[in-house]
């Protein structure tokens, strides 16, 4: 009797089309992730922001940075240090802000880099993503 071990070709490419359906399925699942977690890191540098500019203000008689820069390099530094946007950005400060006029408006331009085209990251909207998603 010959004894015949290993696999047969059919076997192999029935390993190799399963293979491929269940990396096909990971990939189907993991794409669209990556620019959730960018929104996410968004409105997460945005809140550290907003309390940097909130302990900058008490300590400056409720004066608001004109800019981010300026929570760094004086007494006190209120970050360790700036960190662009997911998308490679600058985070943008505006005071007076035009939707929090008594305070500052800050906003990430979003994906497109662009102000203003409804997918900005911002300190005045509740578009934060739901922690339960």
């Amino acid at each position: 009797m010959k004894d015949n071990a290993g696999f047969t070709l059919i076997e192999l490419i029935l390993v190799t089309i399963i293979i491929g359906i269940l990396a096909g399925m990971v990939v189907i699942n993991v794409a669209g992730r990556a620019e959730e977690a960018r929104v996410r890191r968004a409105h997460g540098d945005i809140a550290t922001y907003q309390n940097a500019i909130d302990l900058y203000a008490l300590d400056h008689n409720d004066k608001y940075p004109k800019s981010l820069n300026e929570l760094m390099g004086g007494k006190r530094d209120y970050v360790r240090k700036l960190t662009k946007d997911p998308w490679g950005n600058d985070y943008v400060v505006v005071v007076p802000g035009k939707y929090r006029k008594n305070s500052y408006d800050l906003y990430s331009r979003g994906p497109d880099g662009i102000a203003g085209n409804g997918d900005d990251i911002t300190s005045w909207s509740d578009q934060a993503p739901d922690a339960a998603s």
